[in-house]
């Protein structure tokens, strides 16, 4: 604990200083008698004002927000004495939480309790644990304060936007409009569940007659199926250096998020299962398959404090991994970038491991800018050049896409804000087709 200057007390200190000079008093006596009457009465300040310790403190932060979100945050200030005190309570927020206000001054009547509210805007995931507050208390004059750093750990999470969510609860919601029957028109397959029989009319397959119950009831009969439920979708993140890159300036990673979650609410809404694998050079975190509202925060608890590491990711070790955890067949949703360079040596020898017993979607962002500049026609050299370049790049892409498909990948390459909706369209598929 130390004392600080208050504004009011530079203000009289400034004004002695003026007094000092304009006042013929003998030049050392003056000086003298301003600083010992402007320390005597700091020091009696001082004194008299609270113990900064004394002063009840309580911070109240959201337990969590989601980027670009809104929360508040709420300091309650307690004055355990019987007369009115002045103090200032100053917090440790990251600058990234965008807080309207990190210090806050408080007239606290005696024996009274004042709040004291700021709104936070987080620009940046992640675990936030501010630890500390300075609480300052001035002393009953205004001259001095008394200042204390107190701990007061805490913790808010700031958790990765859904941007897709519109998207896919209006996917979602088609799906099972058709899957209960409201709609006439269904997709091909219609899933391969047994579900029960009926009688034929003019819409129906002939395929789907069921012969047997047609020679029983003397009527035709056919056969009605239902989507396959209980089948397992597990999303792979490369949390590798391709992951890092800006694509619509968000890292290539949020948009992995943002597909993950998509897949997580589209499968529990749907009876299936969906799981999650973070990796770049060792596996980061695992969330095992499950249904039912809650599983879309598992999953998203496992994400928000993942960073790209600038590494080249372990695509056989965590493929070893998965395959050793998961044994049940299911649809294995890789996210990365297609980089043919890096995928000929890492991604292309094991990705097999996962195709031998599961179905494999490979999915990334592409760049909008990229594929723009390599569709139009140059005005200049320096456009002729980006031109070129944008062309190169996509036909590297486009390489290993095609790479990928000859090995029995479904690829998926879709740009920003885009990625997430045309996932989840190929696993409404999926499950429409009974491919798994």
């Amino acid at each position: 604990m130390f004392p600080v200057p208050t504004a009011r007390g530079v203000a009289v200190a400034a004004a002695l200083a003026v007094a000092v000079l304009i006042v013929p008093l003998p030049t050392p006596w003056g000086f003298v008698a301003a600083v010992g009457l402007l320390v005597s009465a700091g020091a009696f300040d001082l004194v008299l004002a609270i113990d900064p310790d004394r002063i009840g403190i309580q911070r109240e932060l959201p337990s969590s927000l989601t980027v670009g979100g809104s929360g508040e945050i709420r300091w309650r200030v307690t004055n355990p004495s019987d007369r009115r005190v002045r103090t200032a309570v100053a917090d440790e927020l990251a600058p990234s939480l965008a807080a309207t206000r990190r210090r806050v001054v408080l007239a606290v009547p005696p024996g009274g309790t004042v709040t004291a509210r700021a709104t936070i805007t987080p620009t940046r995931r992640g675990l936030f644990s501010p630890e500390e507050v300075v609480v300052r208390v001035e002393g009953p004059l205004g001259l001095v304060s008394r200042q204390r750093t107190r701990s007061m750990p805490g913790v808010l999470r700031v958790l990765p936007p859904f941007r897709s969510r519109d998207q896919v609860e209006l996917r979602v919601e088609q799906a099972q409009l058709l899957e209960l029957g409201l709609r006439t028109a269904r997709n091909r397959g219609g899933g391969t569940e047994f579900d029960s029989l009926r009688d034929y009319t003019v819409d129906d397959d002939v395929r789907r007659i069921d012969w047997a119950a047609t020679a029983r009831a003397r009527h035709a009969v056919v056969r009605t199926y239902r989507a396959e439920r209980n089948q397992q979708v597990i999303v792979l993140i490369d949390n590798g250096r391709v992951m890092a890159g800006q694509v619509g300036g968000v890292p290539r990673v949020e948009w992995a998020m943002d597909a993950a979650m998509a897949l997580t609410v589209a499968a529990s809404r749907l009876g299936d299962r969906c799981g999650l694998v973070a990796f770049d050079r060792v596996v980061e975190s695992i969330v095992a398959p499950a249904g039912g509202r809650a599983q879309l925060g598992r999953v998203t608890g496992a994400l928000f404090t993942l960073e790209p590491q600038l590494v080249e990711s372990d695509y056989l070790g965590a493929f070893a991994a998965t395959v050793a955890r998961f044994r049940r067949r299911a649809l294995l949703v890789l996210i990365t970038e297609l980089a043919e360079e890096a995928m000929t040596d890492t991604l292309v020898p094991a990705l097999p491991l996962l195709l031998a017993h599961h179905l494999v979607i490979v999915a990334s962002v592409s760049d909008a800018d990229v594929v723009r500049w390599a569709s139009e026609t140059p005005a200049d050299a320096h456009a002729a050049y980006r031109t070129a370049a944008a062309a190169a790049a996509a036909g590297r892409r486009g390489r290993a896409a095609s790479l990928l498909t000859a090995l029995g990948a479904v690829v998926v390459d879709a740009p920003p804000g885009q990625l997430a909706s045309r996932l989840v369209d190929t696993y409404l598929e999926v499950k429409a087709t009974g491919r798994l």
